[in-house]
């Protein structure tokens, strides 16, 4: 149901990007779901499941055999031979990232039996209360818009950093297979982001209706009580399935924030230290091919906190909205009393971000972050300033 496609070009871009991460995700074995038509829901598969195994495994597998056989042959940077402490910080995180694709690979199909009642759920939601042809929300088509092109660039930055680098030494399949595994964390992240993002656009067409109600009411027409209660109950409901989701996804986000951070980092002092040290490094590399690819990450990571945050003032507008139903004199006692309950409700159930207990996310928080990254990078660069 969310996938149909929808007239106007913009419209019909999202559907195919839509349909891109799906197939792409069954490609790579990371949807273990099969679509039932008949009953239009979701359906997990062992098949699925295992075949995701064997896949991510078989990648994980390959690319740290590769890795080892580059050093059993004495494939190595120059700028490894030249800065010991690069080379060891990039050990470190190469280890560290297949733990943490390992973990999240498996969390998430661990709690795949949860995602397929979080996902039919919210489209049980769009097929009976939110028809996909009523509104558009122009948030929703944005945010896909840019991630699928986010993707696109994300997974050209691994080749534009091996054909770009002067003493590169590594063979294409390296390339592909690292490549791949991106691939498909990075599909993983977007399926929680994009169960977000619909979250969000339920939100906003209740708030477009509870605002339509306002204006109805200020031109002396009347309410309906029972309709407010109805609105209620959906909004319950997204709270729920929100919490659950956020749930599923806690760990899974926490690991892949901190990793994507840190390899940021190791790549701004590797532009260091192969620029001041070694000299090799082209105009066109130092000013466009990592900074390219630095933007993209940095993008890639605030786009994630935008959307959350999207989400988080979206249902604080909800409360805001109920404000206004204080200003309307001679208000149905039932249909007050609805609103009061409303009210009470978003007062006591927000859409908060709090993952594993440690942060919340939103753009204070992504802007901290950032700054940390910066001051990191000045920390690492005066740790081993005698060796640049």
């Amino acid at each position: 149901m969310m996938f149909r496609p929808r007239c106007g070009l913009r419209q019909k871009f999202v559907y195919v990007i839509l349909k891109s991460i799906l197939y792409s995700s069954w490609l790579l074995g990371i949807f273990p779901f099969k679509y039932e038509p008949k009953k239009k829901r979701l359906r997990r598969s062992m098949w699925l499941i295992l075949f995701g195994i064997a896949m991510s495994s078989s990648l994980l597998i390959l690319m740290v055999k590769q890795s080892v056989e580059d050093q059993e042959h004495g494939i190595r940077l120059d700028v490894f031979q030249r800065n010991s402490l690069l080379h060891q910080i990039s050990s470190l995180m190469g280890v560290v990232g297949v733990v943490t694709i390992c973990t999240v690979h498996m969390r998430t199909l661990w709690r795949s039996k949860h995602l397929e009642e979080i996902y039919n759920g919210l489209m049980l939601l769009e097929a009976k209360y939110f028809c996909s042809d009523a509104v558009e929300c122009p948030a929703f088509d944005d945010y896909v818009i840019q991630k699928g092109v986010l993707i696109v660039v994300g997974l050209l930055a691994p080749w534009m950093v091996h054909f770009g680098m002067p003493d590169s030494k590594l063979p294409v399949l390296n390339v592909l297979v690292v490549s791949m595994v991106k691939l498909g964390t990075l599909l993983l992240a977007i399926h929680y982001h994009l169960g977000v993002v619909i979250i969000y656009r339920f939100v906003w067409l209740i708030n477009g209706e509870l605002l339509s109600l306002v204006c109805s009411l200020r031109g002396n027409h009347k309410g309906s009580s029972s309709r407010v209660r109805f609105l209620l109950k959906l909004y319950t409901n997204l709270v729920n399935l929100y919490s659950r989701l956020a749930d599923c996804y806690d760990c899974q986000t926490v690991l892949m924030m901190a990793v994507f951070l840190a390899a940021n980092i190791i790549v701004c002092f590797y532009m260091i230290v192969y620029r001041i040290s070694l000299s090799k490094m082209s105009f066109f590399v130092m000013l466009i091919m990592f900074p390219l690819a630095l933007a993209n990450n940095f993008m890639d990571f605030w786009l994630s906190i935008k959307v959350c945050d999207l989400l988080q003032k979206t249902g604080r507008q909800t409360s805001m909205i109920l404000k206004l139903f204080s200003d309307i004199e001679n208000m149905d006692k039932d249909l007050e009393r609805s609103i009061s309950d409303f009210a009470l409700y978003c007062s006591h159930r927000r859409f908060k971000f709090l993952h594993c207990g440690l942060f919340h996310v939103n753009r204070e928080m992504g802007f901290e972050m950032f700054v940390a990254s910066v001051l990191y990078l000045l920390y690492l660069v005066q740790f081993d300033y005698m060796n640049l």
